[in-house]
């Protein structure tokens, strides 16, 4: 089975975008950091998802995307086909044109497996992953993560400003 990078990310864009739509729009950058997948990449991916109307930017302050309709409406094969990307288990790609340009013997074996991972998928709903345990569990600790950091860099801005270095100050007498 052939499933890159792209559909991968997207799918893991797209879930943590359905993790915190209760908080309003997520911003690409949010999600950059907590998914670790680079900005840039989210924007292309976001393009393709927007195109295929699976997501809606909102503008201004506290924009973001939010998903377009209900999560329970999105399904993981929507996801992977908007970023077109194929679920491909054949050598060929699909073309039948694996050995010498004909079919091979096992082809449609290959063809048929990436025809059920495709059904399979069409039906696994954002919603569906969002009520998992253990996707709960991963979403914890990278809202935790992304919890510290934040705090982390406020302590830093705080230290870093006037008022900072003369409590810094004080506290050293």
């Amino acid at each position: 089975m052939r499933l890159t990078t792209k559909g991968r990310y997207a799918v893991t864009a797209m879930l943590d975008l359905a993790l915190h739509s209760d908080k309003g729009p997520t911003s690409l950058a949010g999600i950059s950091k907590r998914q670790e997948i680079s900005l840039s990449y989210l924007e292309q991916l976001f393009s393709k998802l927007r195109q295929r109307e699976l997501v809606k930017s909102v503008r201004g302050p506290g924009g973001g995307y939010k998903l377009s309709r209900d999560g329970a409406e999105i399904y993981v094969a929507e996801i992977i086909d908007a970023v077109n990307e194929s679920i491909d288990a054949t050598s060929c790609g699909g073309a039948g044109s694996c050995q010498h340009g004909e079919v091979c013997l096992t082809h449609y074996l290959w063809s048929d497996l990436s025809d059920q991972i495709h059904d399979f998928l069409s039906g696994i709903s954002l919603a569906s992953l969002v009520q998992r345990s253990d996707v709960q569990t991963v979403k914890m600790r990278q809202d935790g993560r992304e919890l510290e950091s934040q705090a982390a860099e406020t302590d830093d801005s705080f230290k870093n400003s006037p008022a900072g270095l003369d409590v810094i100050q004080a506290s050293s007498l």
